[in-house]
């Protein structure tokens, strides 16, 4: 008897059809968006699921599914997952890196680059047909070219973007993380290492790419916007929770910062409501990793992950490979 599996959002159909292959599979084509009760009703004698961000894996969730066994995430991130209680529980986790790193970078230079030079707040702007003439100072936003850029967490996304910026556009770029990375490295990315209040008080462009953890809850707030310049720019594609974003929204209405760029964001998909009213910020619904090519590798992973333990014994990229007993 194959295993049985639950695919919690919707997902590609030719991947549907691979796990078909292996498991007897309850998929959610229809996109429904369960409450924890239902979650726990779907997972009812399920081995495996298949999960993005959205399905809160608790300790509350594995103490009413005794058959399960692993959870493939997809996404890089799995802030969804209380992954000390899965090992405790001998339930694996998994993830999906890698595959997403080019089109992540992509999308937060891009970001950066849209709430630098004042895109959507100038789109708005002409779309409400208040462009008339043409003046000096017309939303002239920051230089890109040449101007430092500060990442903080420099993990494989990070890098990527610190490439793009040092050998693409000139820039200087320096970097804070929780360890250094080797000087081989460091040189590959054209970056040198800083401590948190340089990297702040440096940056004229700061993108954020450091994963959640309770830990790193308003990594960024009142305190920490305040070291930055009044020129600066904020843009976040790593975790909704590590900007205070009550905070950030009160630092743009009042000129601490210049603009901001958001993918991510505290709640969501719920916005904090005065970043609705604020016109220096660019706000996009967590699509970084949003191309076809690339959305369709990540659920191709996280169906292998399943296929690779449930079949095969053997995950590709296990988060708590101590779960599993030996």
């Amino acid at each position: 008897m194959k295993p049985s599996i639950l695919v919690a959002r919707a997902v590609f159909p030719e991947v549907l059809s691979q796990l078909a292959q292996h498991f007897e599979v309850t998929s959610n084509q229809d996109d429904v968006l369960w409450t924890p009760a239902q979650l726990i009703q779907q997972l009812q004698g399920k081995q495996g699921a298949f999960t993005t961000g959205s399905e809160r894996i608790s300790q509350a969730v594995l103490a009413a599914c005794p058959d399960l066994k692993i959870c493939a995430n997809m996404a890089v991130g799995f802030n969804n997952f209380e992954l000390d209680a899965m090992t405790a529980a001998g339930v694996l986790a998994t993830n999906t890196p890698d595959v997403l790193t080019e089109t992540t970078a992509d999308f937060g230079f891009a970001l950066m680059m849209a709430t630098a030079r004042r895109m959507a707040e100038s789109e708005h702007f002409l779309r409400a047909g208040l462009w008339n003439r043409w003046r000096y100072d017309m939303f002239a936003g920051s230089e890109v070219h040449g101007s430092t850029l500060g990442i903080l967490g420099m993990g494989r996304i990070g890098q990527a973007i610190a490439k793009r910026g040092a050998h693409g556009f000139g820039m200087k770029v320096i970097y804070h993380n929780r360890s250094r990375l080797d000087a081989p490295t460091e040189a590959a990315c054209g970056a040198a290492y800083v401590s948190k209040s340089e990297l702040l008080q440096q940056a004229d462009h700061l993108i954020l790419v450091l994963p959640y953890s309770p830990e790193a809850h308003h990594t960024i707030g009142a305190a920490e916007l305040a070291q930055m310049k009044p020129t600066a720019t904020l843009v976040n594609i790593a975790r909704g929770g590590i900007v205070d974003d009550a905070a950030l929204a009160a630092a743009l209405n009042h000129g601490i910062i210049a603009a901001a760029g958001l993918d991510v964001f505290e709640g969501e998909p719920k916005v904090h409501p005065d970043l609705l009213t604020v016109p220096n910020v660019v706000l996009t619904p967590h699509i970084a990793s949003a191309t076809m090519s690339t959305r369709l590798a990540m659920a191709q992973l996280a169906a292998n992950n399943l296929i690779g333990y449930l079949v095969h014994g053997k995950p590709l990229t296990p988060l708590n490979p101590q779960a599993v007993k030996a």
